[in-house]
């Protein structure tokens, strides 16, 4: 967690004490989320209504990693692609290729596979990322590789089309629905980190039981927020910046 949060935690102490606030996140994933809100002092309870299957077949990906050199960038949208690729990858095979992040949390994946980003843009959304690759030039006939989700967005790739790349869209994962235990009684707010966490919840508790407005939709960004909206959620607090961290603190500002 960045040093941000750290002092807000340090200035609010327990801002968060007595809040129940449901993670929807993957499991694997919800960690530094969980551990953010229970040193704030909320009740947390873990409800993952997704989780992450790499595809069996990753035949596709390694044939391109085979061949890094060919791409003058490689685009990472999501923690889980950098996972699964980085798995797949020799050492050191990002050598002569530029990479570049959707934002801190996919940069710090990275970075801890020995990677180094040499872009993020400053907002965390595709259409941003697309933007800031566009302002370096020369994308024009240029090659890039974009491994993420079956079911992912595509603002990146078709961004890039139009200023004249060539899009190499690899899927490497799917996004499933979990059955979770769901929470019972009173719960102040449910955190969502993408689109696919919103839909997965909505799925599992019923539409009525998600717009009934008694809790918070905290959300990560504004297209999982636009998704929220476009499901009924009634109250939804979007994280500026578009973090983990920002979730917290948004969380904080709203009950604190």
């Amino acid at each position: 967690m960045d040093a941000a949060p750290v002092r807000l935690q340090r200035r609010m102490g327990r801002a968060l004490a007595g809040r129940r606030i449901v993670v929807t996140r993957a499991r694997e994933q919800a960690g530094d989320l969980v551990r953010a809100l229970e040193a704030l002092g909320a009740d947390v309870v873990l409800a993952p209504v997704i989780r992450i299957e790499p595809l069996e077949d990753l035949g596709a990906l390694r044939t391109a990693l085979g061949n890094l050199a060919a791409y003058r960038w490689v685009v990472f949208t999501s923690q889980n692609a950098v996972q699964i690729v980085c798995d797949c990858a020799a050492a050191g095979a990002f050598g002569r290729t530029a990479v570049a992040a959707i934002g801190t949390a996919t940069a710090a994946a990275l970075a801890a596979r020995g990677v180094t980003p040499q872009l993020v843009p400053d907002e965390f959304v595709g259409e941003a990322l697309a933007e800031t690759l566009a302002a370096h030039g020369g994308l024009a006939g240029s090659r890039i590789l974009i491994p993420g989700a079956v079911e992912g967005r595509d603002a990146v790739a078709v961004g890039l089309r139009a200023h004249g790349a060539v899009v190499e869209a690899i899927p490497v994962y799917r996004t499933v629905a979990a059955r979770p235990d769901v929470p019972t009684g009173a719960i102040d707010a449910v955190t969502f980190t993408s689109s696919s966490t919103v839909r997965h919840f909505v799925d599992l508790v019923g539409p009525d039981a998600a717009r009934s407005g008694r809790f918070v939709a905290a959300v990560i960004g504004p297209i999982t927020a636009r998704t929220a909206r476009d499901l009924g959620l009634a109250d939804v607090l979007e994280a500026e910046p578009h973090t983990v961290s920002g979730i917290v603190d948004a969380l904080v500002r709203r009950f604190a």
